[in-house]
């Protein structure tokens, strides 16, 4: 059974920062994406950025390339989201995910989910 653990997630004020992380466990294959995933109210899950091991290549979605960065520990099994300089707009609930075998950006492709963690930015 595959089980991710998050952790890092609560309330900043604009300008602050925050470094998520999601520990994987249960992964049993070499070759797995895993990525950072976020829902504000009211709004569809989206993308951030994900890491597929069976290549060694990071992916940004266009709403965070530049702003946020995914950092993958291959011996921990752990994604990181660092995410410099927050706004507003940055709240949600965000979400760790992992599929085996490919790696595409849509929510609907990745099979196991954390439980999420949620980032709160305000003044």
């Amino acid at each position: 059974q595959v089980q991710l653990v998050e952790s890092g997630g609560g309330s900043v004020q604009p300008g602050g920062s925050l470094r998520l992380s999601c520990i994987g466990s249960g992964i049993t294959y070499s070759s797995y994406c895993m990525g950072w995933f976020r829902q504000a109210p009211g709004k569809e899950r989206e993308g951030l950025g994900r890491h597929y091991t069976g290549d060694g290549r990071t992916f940004y979605s266009d709403s965070v390339k530049g702003r946020f960065t995914v950092s993958h520990d291959s011996a921990r099994k752990t994604l990181d989201l660092f995410m410099p300089n927050l706004e507003p707009e940055d709240t949600a609930m965000y979400y760790c995910a992992v599929r085996f075998g490919v790696c595409y950006p849509e929510p609907s492709f990745f099979t196991d989910w954390g439980q999420g963690t949620q980032v709160t930015v305000s003044a």
